[in-house]
């Protein structure tokens, strides 16, 4: 068994874990601990934005191939950490190795994509409205970053931020989640390996160290990953010092099965999107809205799909899913799919702990199919964030875009159909940010990616539109002499 002993990464240097600390534990076996780590301080904040404004000065002065060509190699530190980074993602996140991979895959796609954006992003000419002058708009580095980031992806969320912060010349002081603090510790490790001290930092503990993080006095831009509550709290404490935000919040993202060709294809993409990750994924399909004539079919699909998936730790050969991250999320997840039998929802599969004693056996919720859900059901609007999809039928499509877009979260969506009108009507009006059509909610490495509503805040975190936040934005009027 792994065990991860870390302090801050400050300018440079690993600090001791000092007085006050904390520890994470597996949630496929919660007595066993993985980590300990030291809580920062205040003190500790102030110093990482002191080392990371003068290693910004530097590092935002270099042209922008010399800054790709440095972070490629830090990449490819990363990468080559690839294993160990998947263990430590299982150990304390909970999914599945082959999904840790993957995440680690998916991460560094991203990063790589994010090179060729910063190079098609230089100057760009603009016609002038008066004789004897050039016009055009240029962007700098924004400055000094605080990234605060979520436990159910340690590498690809952290990454989102890391790589477009660099990339486009800042620096950027980050705060993992307290469960999952190792992945990002690693990557610390890689970066003193590769970059010059102070560009990457990193601060460690609970709420208090990203409020402290997030109130800095020297901190220009705040990009946050997480809960719509926390959310709320991050923009107000980024308000105080006029800090450009960048806020990526919650889903309740549904798919919309109309008229398939093939039903099993289709509902093969739905599952996946649904139980990845134990369900715990911003842009999980959690919600099904089928055409009344297939409601039979898609809920015999959807229950035999549960069935074949095979719980357990993670670290074990041929596990689908993996536990709920931590106690709270296991508790949260059992009183919502509880509330829905008492609000008559119809428990079509699954639908119950997998365990007795989860402090000891793990945070193992049964993949669960619920039925007969109607839109004023709490689990028809409220975010789960676990193993389940709720079913709910339509008789028209109107009726189907009304429950679509009934919830006040705008993340991603998807739409099955061959009907072409149905789906112009669908990139019409589904009040989401990521839209998928006649596939799951999986977004490609180089696409924008973000929410509308209550799912987001401010520039998205991967693609070309990430420049509106980690630049600013410069008009110049060249006059000739």
């Amino acid at each position: 068994m792994n065990s991860y002993r870390y302090g801050a990464l400050i300018a440079g240097t690993w600090r001791d874990l000092g007085a006050e600390t904390f520890e994470t534990r597996n949630p496929a076996s919660p007595a066993t601990v993985v980590g300990q780590y030291g809580v920062s301080s205040a003190g500790d904040v102030a110093d990482a934005i002191a080392a990371a404004v003068e290693a910004q000065s530097a590092w935002g002065s270099l042209p922008a191939t010399e800054r790709i060509r440095l972070c490629s190699e830090f990449f490819a530190a990363i990468g080559r950490r690839g294993e160990d980074l998947a263990h430590a993602i299982t150990l304390e996140q909970g999914k599945p190795l082959a999904e840790a991979r993957n995440e680690t895959s998916k991460a560094l796609a991203e990063a790589a994509a994010m090179a060729s954006h910063v190079l098609s992003s230089g100057s760009q000419s603009v016609p002038e409205a008066r004789p004897g002058f050039h016009n055009m708009i240029t962007r700098r580095p924004r400055g000094v970053i605080a990234a605060i980031t979520p436990w159910n992806f340690p590498i690809l969320t952290p990454m989102r931020k890391i790589a477009p912060a660099l990339l486009f010349g800042n620096a950027i002081i980050i705060k993992p989640s307290e469960f999952t603090p190792a992945t990002m510790c690693l990557i610390g490790e890689a970066a003193l390996e590769t970059l010059p001290r102070g560009l990457v930092q990193i601060v460690l503990g609970h709420g208090r160290t990203g409020a402290d993080l997030a109130g800095a006095v020297g901190i220009d831009g705040i990009t946050f990953t997480g809960s719509v509550g926390t959310g709320r709290k991050i923009y107000a404490l980024g308000a105080a010092n006029l800090a450009e935000l960048s806020l990526e919040l919650g889903g309740k993202n549904a798919v919309i099965i109309n008229d398939v060709d093939n039903l099993e294809a289709c509902l093969d993409q739905v599952a996946a999107a649904a139980f990845m990750c134990a369900g715990q994924r911003c842009t999980a399909i959690s919600r099904v809205l089928v055409a009344v004539a297939l409601q039979d079919d898609v809920e015999a699909g959807l229950a035999a799909r549960a069935r074949r998936q095979t719980l357990g730790n993670g670290t074990q050969n041929g596990i689908t899913v993996g536990p709920l991250t931590n106690r709270a999320q296991f508790d949260k997840v059992c009183a919502m799919v509880a509330a829905s039998r008492l609000e008559n929802a119809r428990v079509v599969e699954g639908g119950e702990p997998n365990v007795t004693d989860p402090d000891h056996q793990g945070y193992f919720f049964q993949p669960t199919i619920i039925s007969d859900v109607k839109p004023d059901m709490a689990i028809a609007h409220e975010e789960v964030f676990g193993p389940v999809i709720t079913i709910s039928s339509y008789n028209s499509v109107d009726e189907a875009f009304a429950i679509l877009n009934g919830v006040d979260y705008g993340l991603t969506s998807a739409l099955f159909s061959q009907d072409a009108s149905l789906i112009q009507r669908f990139v019409k009006e589904s009040q989401n940010g990521m839209l998928h059509v006649n596939h799951g909610t999986i977004p490609d490495s180089h696409m924008p990616f973000g929410g509308i509503k209550n799912s987001g805040v401010g520039a998205y975190s991967v693609g070309a539109s990430a420049a509106n936040f980690y630049t600013t934005e410069h008009s110049v009027y060249l006059k000739a002499g």
